[in-house]
């Protein structure tokens, strides 16, 4: 879409398809079939605006921002939408009372069904009026591009869509570090949209969990910058940043596991120590998108980002609905869910050691304005 239609054309289709998404949730209609065929169908809409979403930042860095700014951008652009999921886990457990017994919210004692119903009604209207907003902002100013280009690789020529995913599909070190991204992250987005559900038998509310979450992504989105600000003052380091990464995502994940199974490793199981396992976790992990996103325009150059990106995001997306699927036979029990996540890491970890980083980008860029 980026690159046929340009980015303010492919912004507004997207923003456009979250708005009908949202409004067709927010339908009042009293038939519980009809509505629910509308919120399924505005789930749609918006899981078919998810991809630009998530993969317009190196995009928007490349064609905005010069070469010892992209990495900046790109993490600003990319954890900006992080943010959102972690406004998500405060609104539910905050404004939704838990039915389940498992939030220590006065409100749950009085609540019923109606009133459950009608505070998730108002979570509706609320996303509907806040995506209206950036819809209107979007169509009265956002250009496709500057009027000069920031660099040489924002003006260069880019491969056509056949010619990106045969060189794609046939460049080895691509697939390799498309792996070390695509499992561990696909993994944790599913493993953390059921957090609540995987700390609730350890005694850890509904509302704790969402703290849980919101920090860890928080805390992403604080360090992925840094990280990426890191990576514009040293270039060349981005292997070396992610090394740092996976490290601290495989030991974190690992005293998470083990942590929850303290009857056979007695570790000490509070919420001290849920807490900071989680929230190291997501930092580790969150912090890593936008150098993996670079890593990946670099490697595959002259692929288009939008491209490079929507394929890793594609696989990414597929690693986590195989884990939710078998979520759905094996849910009694979550010890196994647990585990994948410090096997993905130590996975992609040794991915990374073997993968040969090159910077052709970076090059272009160096060389051709020198």
């Amino acid at each position: 879409c980026f690159f046929i239609l340009g980015l303010r054309v492919t912004v507004l289709l997207t923003s456009s398809l979250m708005v009908l998404g949202a409004g067709l949730r927010c339908v009042p209609v009293s038939d519980l079939e009809i509505r629910k065929k509308l919120i399924h169908g505005g789930q749609l809409l918006n899981g078919l605006a998810g991809p630009t979403v998530m993969n317009a930042a190196p995009f928007l860095s490349t064609t905005w921002f010069s070469p010892d700014e992209r990495a900046t951008a790109t993490a600003i652009a990319s954890l900006l939408n992080y943010l959102g999921a972690a406004g998500a886990f405060l609104v539910g457990p905050l404004v939704v009372p838990s039915p389940n017994g498992t939030s220590h919210l006065p409100l749950v004692s009085q609540s019923n069904t109606e009133h459950i119903k009608d505070r998730i009604e108002a979570v509706l209207y609320a996303e509907f009026g806040m995506v209206s907003l950036i819809f209107s902002a979007a169509l009265a100013y956002f250009p496709s591009r500057p009027p000069f280009p920031p660099s040489v690789a924002a003006a260069s020529q880019r491969l056509s869509y056949r010619r990106s995913f045969c060189r794609l599909l046939s460049n080895f070190r691509f697939l390799m570090i498309a792996l070390a991204y695509a499992i561990p992250l696909g993994v944790f987005s599913g493993w953390s949209g059921v957090l609540d559900l995987i700390l609730t038998p350890v005694h850890v509310s509904q509302v704790d969990a969402g703290w849980i979450g919101f920090w860890s992504i928080v805390g992403g989105c604080v360090v992925g910058i840094a990280m990426a600000r890191f990576a514009d003052f040293i270039r060349g380091m981005l292997k070396f940043i992610l090394l740092l990464l996976l490290s601290g995502a495989t030991l974190a994940s690992t005293w998470f596991t083990l942590t929850c199974l303290n009857s056979v490793t007695h570790l000490p199981l509070t919420t001290a120590t849920l807490y900071t396992s989680c929230i190291l976790l997501g930092i580790f992990l969150n912090s890593s998108v936008p150098i993996f996103f670079e890593l990946f325009v670099e490697t595959v150059y002259p692929v288009p980002e939008g491209i490079t990106c929507g394929v890793v995001t594609f696989l990414s997306n597929v690693f986590m609905g195989v884990l939710l699927f078998f979520l759905t036979f094996y849910h009694t029990e979550f010890s196994w869910f647990n585990w994948c996540l410090p096997g993905s890491c130590l996975l992609s970890l040794l991915l990374i050691l073997c993968f040969r980083e090159s910077y052709d980008r970076l090059y272009l860029d160096v060389v051709v304005s020198v």
